[in-house]
């Protein structure tokens, strides 16, 4: 048997699920305005497993989202995933996070464009088919109206990202899904299932979040 705990925190969605050989049976989240995920992941992760009369030492691995996302959210659960796979002496797994948010839409025509919110008019993007393979690399974008002027066909957008997009991206064959907006443990399951049976893991020593971009300090306003 095959237990995976999860861990998202690329966004304001602290998330922690526990899959059993690839199939989701139990998460918690919660996504709040300020980040609570310092004081409410480590909660999660303590209810999920004694809720499910489970050990920590039944657990084969680790499952973490990579990034990118949140400098501060990726710290957290990174660090939170690194601490429990050191403790237990079980392989981490890093999810791209991106991936995860795409794995919430089915569709049978056109692609898949996950848009998570890096400020301003700009947006965390990949292009994944309507079988969820990433076809376009995770890449930070400022949205214009030409952006994805070279993809055709209908184009399917969700994530916190999108919905700031809306006035700007008019063409009819963009097409926003408003309902999905934060990637989820739930959808990692599957994923780090499919890693786990080939061994593909990351070094939990080296190990480092997929920022994207330089984390930056901003004053407070005035």
């Amino acid at each position: 048997m095959t237990y995976i705990l999860s861990i998202e925190t690329a966004t304001r969605n602290c998330s922690v699920a526990l899959s059993q050989n690839g199939e989701t049976i139990a998460c918690r989240e919660i996504s709040e305005d300020g980040y609570s995920h310092a004081e409410k992941l480590h909660v999660f992760i303590e209810e999920i497993v004694k809720e499910n009369n489970i050990r920590f030492q039944d657990l084969s691995a680790i499952a973490v989202s990579q990034g990118p996302g949140s400098y501060t959210g990726l710290r957290i659960g990174v660090s939170a995933a690194k601490g429990l796979c050191y403790s237990l002496g079980i392989p981490l797994i890093a999810i791209d996070t991106l991936e995860t948010l795409a794995k919430q839409l089915t569709v049978t025509e056109g692609v898949i464009i996950p848009m998570l919110d890096a400020r301003r008019m700009e947006c965390y993007t990949a292009v994944f088919n309507s079988k969820h393979e990433k076809i376009r690399a995770v890449a930070s974008e400022i949205i214009d109206e030409h952006s994805f002027s070279d993809i055709s066909g209908i184009i399917h957008f969700i994530g916190d990202g999108a919905s700031k997009c809306k006035s700007v991206l008019t063409d009819p064959k963009f097409a926003f899904h408003d309902a999905i907006v934060f990637p989820s443990a739930k959808d990692m399951g599957v994923l780090a299932y499919e890693k786990h049976k080939k061994s593909d893991t990351v070094d939990v020593a080296y190990f480092e979040p997929f920022y994207l971009k330089d984390f930056m300090m901003t004053g407070p306003s005035k």
